[in-house]
């Protein structure tokens, strides 16, 4: 499991900014040109860039060329991911990891 805390550390780095959780939430409605994003911002566009480098590489958000502009999408596949593993971490367990013998003592729930 510690290895999924990795990787999603790296999803939740790139949305802790609020400009790109509302990049997020407006793709959420559907695929999006650069320039309808930045109309939302009073942002200049190397910002909005550096924003979409980001969102991009962590695998969040997809872009694609064409023409002169660039189209964003969310990879459903990885917002899907997201979300299961937050399910899963903030369900009530069994085996919850505070409960587990630590250096030999007993959990102070038991």
């Amino acid at each position: 499991m510690g290895e999924d805390f990795r990787e999603y550390a790296q999803y939740f780095k790139a949305l802790s900014d609020p400009n790109r959780l509302m990049i997020v939430d407006m793709l959420s409605c559907g695929e999006l040109c650069a320039c309808v994003i930045l109309a939302k911002f009073k942002i200049t566009q190397p910002t909005l860039s550096h924003h979409m480098k980001l969102l991009c590489e962590s695998g969040l958000v997809r872009g694609r060329k064409e023409g002169k502009w660039t189209y964003y999408s969310l990879d459903s596949e990885k917002c899907g991911s997201i979300r299961t593993f937050l399910e899963k971490i903030m369900a009530e367990k069994e085996n919850c990891v505070c409960c587990e013998k630590i250096i030999g003592e007993d959990c102070c729930y038991e």
